[in-house]
């Protein structure tokens, strides 16, 4: 009989590459001719960015630069889920920006029902923040990361553990 074949549907950031895309926007930034005597800044807890500048215009092309060095840096735009625009201390604007991490469980019962309608061979279940999907079939399993990556959902999405 052969063994159950499974992978993970996960979304996942990797920390480090957002730190490393924060600090070339700061370099950047600092270099920059319309940035000359702003207090625009970006910080990066490692669960939302912070995008401080001086007024709405400058946040807008802080996080304009901070998008391209994102994606230079393979972070997915997907996993940015900026805030409003809120007034901040000395005349300032800020804007906090979250790092989604895992997937959350209403686009994970949406992957889930995707799967169940495909009428394929396959197992997928909820666990935590990732959903895993089991079958027999390894051509079943390629069919569903197939039919997952051109479903359009809202976040960034990875298959990881394929065994």
């Amino acid at each position: 009989m052969a063994k159950d074949a499974s992978f993970d549907i996960v979304s996942e950031v990797d920390v480090q590459e957002v730190t490393n895309a924060v600090q070339q926007t700061m370099k950047e930034i600092e270099t920059r001719f319309d940035f000359k005597g702003s207090k625009s800044n970006v910080e990066f807890d490692g669960k939302e960015l912070i995008l401080l500048s001086d007024d709405e215009y400058k946040l807008g092309a802080l996080y304009d630069v901070l998008q391209s060095k994102c994606v230079k840096r393979n972070v997915s735009l997907k996993s940015l889920k900026p805030g409003k625009v809120e007034p901040a201390s000395g005349g300032t604007v800020r804007q906090r920006v979250a790092v989604q991490q895992g997937i959350e469980a209403d686009v994970a019962k949406a992957i889930v029902k995707l799967i169940k309608d495909a009428k394929l061979k396959v197992q997928a279940s909820i666990q935590g923040d990732h959903v895993r999907v089991s079958g027999k079939s390894r051509d079943d399993l390629q069919t569903v990361i197939a039919a997952v990556r051109e479903a359009d959902f809202d976040v960034a999405l990875q298959f990881t553990n394929y065994r």
